[in-house]
């Protein structure tokens, strides 16, 4: 179960089956399906999320690289009769450098990287003419673990 909270009285409930699958070479690999209810100013009607979410290491050099991210994928909606919430995808992948092993400091304490992060019809609302609502950008990141 996962709820999202907001500005103002934005929100939405996320119920549903998660999977840890035994993905060969992968630190981990999920996949998630929720039933998605959206609360708040934007009511939609009731949809599906899939959220797979992963983590793979690649030894590179003295240290590693780090390739881990998420997609949400609110399945189509767009014919509902009242709702405003619209479909959607979220990718957003990272690639990390352990930076702390690299420099024999502890490992996975120190990484940098990047992130890029597109979003198709961001927070639900439908692109358009006047609203552009598509993201697709990159950051550089710096992560440090205590």
């Amino acid at each position: 179960m996962t709820y999202e909270n907001g500005e103002d009285d934005s929100e939405a409930y996320l119920i549903g089956p998660g999977f840890d699958l035994a993905v060969p070479g992968f630190n981990f690999f999920t996949l998630n399906f929720y039933y998605r209810q959206t609360e708040g100013s934007r009511p939609g009607d009731d949809v599906w999320q899939i959220t797979p979410a992963w983590s793979y290491t690649l030894p590179l050099g003295n240290s590693n690289l780090l390739i881990d991210g998420y997609i949400d994928w609110v399945v189509d909606n767009d014919q509902n009769s009242h709702g405003t919430y619209h479909a959607n995808l979220h990718f957003n992948p990272q690639i990390k450098y352990d930076l702390g092993k690299a420099l024999g400091w502890r490992e996975k304490q120190v990484y940098v990287g990047a992130e890029y992060s597109y979003w198709k019809d961001k927070y639900g609302i439908e692109n358009n003419a006047n609203l552009d609502t598509h993201e697709s950008t990159t950051s550089l990141l710096v992560k440090v673990h205590f």
